[in-house]
């Protein structure tokens, strides 16, 4: 099978119609905003169908190879994200998401000490900005009592 765009774009649509199918009979036990749960991602599903459709009508270009490695990467970045999906709760906000910054930084080529240094700011920046900023809670994990 040739790659190219339109086969991306109906990746999209099915992408699209599974989101919406799932988002659809989201609901929340209470009413706490107007429009609920299930608006994000049927917004979300509507744009990524719309771009889809986009791909499977104008485009049709082939696509050029990965350069090397780049497959590797691709397969680290989604193992590095579902890593930190299970880990979020457990570790805490601050230490999942250093974790995580530091391991992108390096697959983009950071060196160890600025990766864990842009780790760390990152990690305690937005853990301030949403926890106690904002007032969006946040896990704070093996960190709880210092926290």
């Amino acid at each position: 099978m040739v790659l190219n765009d339109r086969v991306l774009g109906i990746a999209a649509i099915l992408l699209a119609l599974f989101l919406a199918f799932f988002g659809y009979d989201l609901e929340a036990q209470f009413s706490y905003e107007p429009v609920g749960p299930k608006a994000f991602p049927l917004l979300i599903a509507l744009i990524i169908g719309l771009c889809g459709l986009r791909l499977v009508f104008t485009a049709g270009n082939p696509v050029e190879p990965n350069p090397k490695g780049a497959n590797l990467r691709i397969a680290l970045m989604v193992a590095y994200v579902a890593a930190y999906a299970f880990m979020f709760q457990w570790l805490g906000f601050i230490i999942a998401t250093t974790l995580m910054t530091i391991f992108v930084a390096r697959l983009f080529g950071s060196p160890w000490i600025k990766a864990c240094i842009g780790g760390v700011v990152m990690g305690v920046f937005f853990f301030l900005l949403f926890d106690k900023g904002l007032d969006v809670v946040l896990p704070t994990g093996i960190l709880g009592d210092l926290l």
